[in-house]
């Protein structure tokens, strides 16, 4: 029982929720998102996000105190998703929500 028990715990610590940082993979066009995952549902994602390629002029101009472009609000329809994972950190890489607080001093959640 505290195996079944265990197992269940598990797969529920492997879901995305909503608030999670997300990096999203599209196709048709091909882009990459990263930002704050709002929902997911059968029609798609909604994210606050930005460009991945944005993701360091971003930082530097947010840490700079120059003009940035704020992240923004995507409805995402599933057919357009080709992977969405959670924003974590590898041995030799922080996550980017690391990244961002590293090199801003500011929380994610903040914008």
């Amino acid at each position: 029982m505290r195996a079944i028990y265990a197992r269940i715990q598990e797969s529920e610590s492997m879901k995305i929720e909503a608030g999670e940082s997300v990096i999203v993979i599209l196709h048709n066009p091909r882009e990459k998102l990263f930002g704050i995952l709002h929902e997911i549902n059968a029609a798609g994602v909604y994210l606050r996000g930005i460009d991945l390629n944005y993701f360091d002029e971003w930082t530097q101009a947010i840490a700079n105190g120059e003009q940035y472009l704020p992240m923004q609000d995507y409805f995402l329809p599933m057919w357009r998703i080709e992977r969405l994972t959670r924003d974590e950190a590898s041995p030799d890489l922080p996550s980017m929500t690391d990244q961002f607080s590293q090199r801003t001093g500011l929380e994610l959640s903040q914008f």
